[in-house]
């Protein structure tokens, strides 16, 4: 017995022996991982990134939008199939989308070096698109289609959106960012609806450099550098091209958009007073208009380069007499062949408006509304006409309580043609006859005013409840009106796209409505 337990203690100590000079050739045991730690120097949410003296915040939002009648989400329904009123108009759209945004700030000993991103994964029903033989084909955005574009198989897509993406360091910001001209508010003084006119946009992003001077009290100025072509070129309409009509609301009412390549960014300046009874903010931006050729080629010669400019002030007057948290947001705004400052760039395209609706006009199958807004028309030979415009937007929010609040909100635009561009456009005398309208016109219409002018009014009101913390649902309706300037009747060619027969179609104004139901769940 003493013997096993002998040769069982000397095997272990063997064993003991042989693994500790094996120990002795492994790598140093590697450090306990760091933990994630909470940043408190930036606000709640942000935790260092283990390892570094970086902050980062993650955020975002998942959003559910149900609308009814309209073709697109929350942009309104003044152009293409949602402006038809037929049978492919959407009776509603649906949308469900993903936010993701990520915030990260490192203290450094020349300030705050911060980082910025911001995405969207989205899905989005789309709309129906006849062929012009009584069938059509299913345009969903970001689609893969089925083979020869057949509508059993087609498949939906989903898109990917890069809202924001930037840099802030020492006063800068440098990349995608929401435009220094816009007011703090964008596109929504006190709504959801993307569509209101009246003032500058860019709610997602656009490419910018910019320096922000602090004053103190409250009082900052920004200057800035911004990329003019992804949402600040309303459109050059190069009169002497050939015209096309379809689809309705498309550029080529009455020309074809000529834009040369990028030669200067937009240039802004922003001055803001922000104080605890609300804020001030004056923006004047510079739009160089850069054209292409009057032709095809070289040889065919350019108009020369015309700048335009916008100018706006907004106001917000925050705890007013009616109730804790009451807000008042205000805004107006005047261009000058800078139109995407007014007409900003979810409000309808350059193109403009085109709605049908019914008539009672003898003879006429329905009527239509046209309503376009670029920055510069211009014909053959001759230089850029600058359209003007003026506008104005706003909104009053309510809170009957903390978990409900009730806003009625509003925006006015204008759209102004020159003498010498409604001449190009109408002809001598307004006639139309000889002008660029004049393909509409088929030689058998009873035009009385051709007149390229036009008025857009808004009205909405909006009902958020929020039953938890950072979850909410909204309903919101809104109200447009297009105040065309033609009158008269005109032989429309007709445009298969929204089975829209061509026929006499009388000219008058147009109203549409749409509502907004959404859930949101911010994190």
């Amino acid at each position: 017995m003493k013997m096993v337990k002998s040769l069982i203690l000397g095997s272990a100590a063997a064993l003991v022996a042989v693994g500790g000079a094996q120990a002795a050739d492994l790598p140093v045991k590697a450090k306990a991982v760091e933990y994630v730690k909470v940043c408190s120097l930036y606000g709640p949410g942000f935790y260092y990134i283990p390892g570094t003296d970086t902050c980062i915040k993650l955020g975002g939002y998942l959003r559910v939008d149900v609308l009814a009648n309209t073709n697109s989400d929350d942009t309104g329904n003044t152009s293409g199939a949602g402006g038809a009123k037929n049978r492919f108009t959407n009776g509603y759209t649906w949308r469900s989308r993903e936010d993701l945004n990520i915030d990260t700030r490192t203290a450094t000993e020349y300030g705050v070096v911060r980082t910025f991103f911001d995405a969207t994964f989205s899905w989005t029903s789309d709309t129906y698109a006849g062929q012009g033989n009584g069938s059509t084909v299913y345009s969903p955005i970001g689609t893969v289609s089925a083979p020869n574009n057949a509508n059993s198989g087609a498949v939906a897509g989903g898109t990917v959106g890069v809202y924001y993406a930037f840099i802030q360091f020492a006063g800068f910001t440098i990349g995608k960012a929401v435009s220094q001209f816009s007011a703090p508010w964008a596109n929504y003084p006190g709504n959801n609806f993307d569509g209101l006119v009246g003032g500058g946009g860019t709610i997602t992003g656009v490419n910018q450099f910019t320096y922000t001077a602090q004053f103190g009290n409250g009082v900052s100025l920004s200057l800035s550098a911004q990329d003019q072509s992804a949402y600040y070129q309303a459109g050059v309409f190069n009169l002497g091209a050939p015209v096309t009509i379809a689809p309705p609301g498309a550029l080529g009412i009455v020309g074809l958009s000529d834009y040369a390549g990028t030669i200067a960014p937009d240039l802004v300046a922003m001055l803001r007073v922000d104080q605890a009874w609300g804020l001030f903010q004056a923006s004047f931006a510079a739009h160089d208009n850069h054209v292409a050729y009057y032709g095809g080629n070289e040889l065919t010669g350019h108009p020369e380069d015309k700048w335009g400019w916008a100018g706006q002030l907004a106001l917000s007057i925050k705890n007013i007499p009616t109730g804790p948290g009451d807000t008042i947001n205000i805004q107006g705004v005047y261009t000058d062949g800078a139109t995407r400052y007014n007409i900003q760039d979810l409000a309808g395209s350059a193109g403009g408006n085109t709605v049908f609706g019914s008539t009672g006009v003898p003879g006429a199958y329905q009527s239509i509304g046209f309503g376009f807004a670029p920055d510069t028309v211009f014909v053959t030979g001759g230089s850029q006409q600058s359209v003007k415009t003026w506008g104005m937007r706003g909104a009053y929010v309510h809170n009957w309580s903390p978990n409900w609040n009730t806003s009625i909100y509003g925006a006015y635009a204008g759209v102004m043609f020159n003498s010498t561009a409604k001449g190009y456009i109408c002809g001598p005398g307004g006639t139309g006859i000889g002008g660029t309208f004049q393909p509409l016109l088929g030689g058998a219409a009873g035009l009385t005013s051709c007149n390229p002018d036009y008025n857009i009014a808004q009205i909405g009101t909006q009902t958020q409840w929020t039953p938890v913390k950072n979850l909410t649902f909204t309903a919101d309706l809104t109200y447009t009106h297009l105040d065309q300037k033609f009158a008269g009747t005109i032989n429309y060619p007709g445009n298969a796209g929204v089975g829209k027969p061509a026929g006499l179609y009388e000219l008058k104004d147009q109203n549409t409505v749409l509502l907004l139901l959404r859930a949101q769940r911010n994190w």
